[in-house]
């Protein structure tokens, strides 16, 4: 979501190389990496955290090369209950943090354009999410409700 808000560039990185299957150098099974997720999530790790975890300390480049699964599968496989997905939860932990700052500070302009921007990007988000049918057709984002449900 580089210019949705701002008129910048925003952060260019190289891309993977396209691979079929996985290098000859990532030597782990796929039940070792399922077992190696579903352990690190237990740990307290978001998915994001896992994968991070998984490419710097095990050598694992790609988990859905290795095991021919995404990662959320493999933890909604594993049993993990997932109620937000997990990129909707963190911009609903940062319009909390906006808004416990704005019932301090209340004239700072610049942070309540931030959190009308964060809760634009939420509205967004909810409305893909609910046509993917990842979320309940009857969800919404309510600001006073997230407070009660992050606290």
């Amino acid at each position: 979501m580089a210019r949705m808000h701002r008129r910048r560039r925003g952060k260019s990185s190289s891309t993977r190389p396209h691979l079929e299957k996985p290098p000859a150098w990532a030597g782990t099974k796929p039940k070792e990496v399922e077992k190696l997720v579903n352990r690190l999530h237990q740990e307290g790790l978001q998915s994001a955290e896992i994968g991070i975890r998984l490419r710097d300390q095990y050598g694992i480049p790609s988990v859905k090369l290795l095991t021919g699964k995404a990662l959320t599968q493999i933890l909604r496989e594993g049993g993990a209950e997932m109620d937000l997905p997990e990129d909707l939860s963190n911009l609903m932990e940062k319009a909390l943090r906006l808004t416990t700052h704005l019932a301090e500070h209340r004239r700072d302009i610049h942070n309540r354009r931030s959190l009308d921007l964060v809760e634009a990007k939420i509205r967004r988000l909810a409305r893909y999410y609910k046509r993917e049918e990842v979320l309940p057709a009857d969800w919404e984002y309510r600001r006073r409700a997230t407070e009660l449900q992050m606290r």
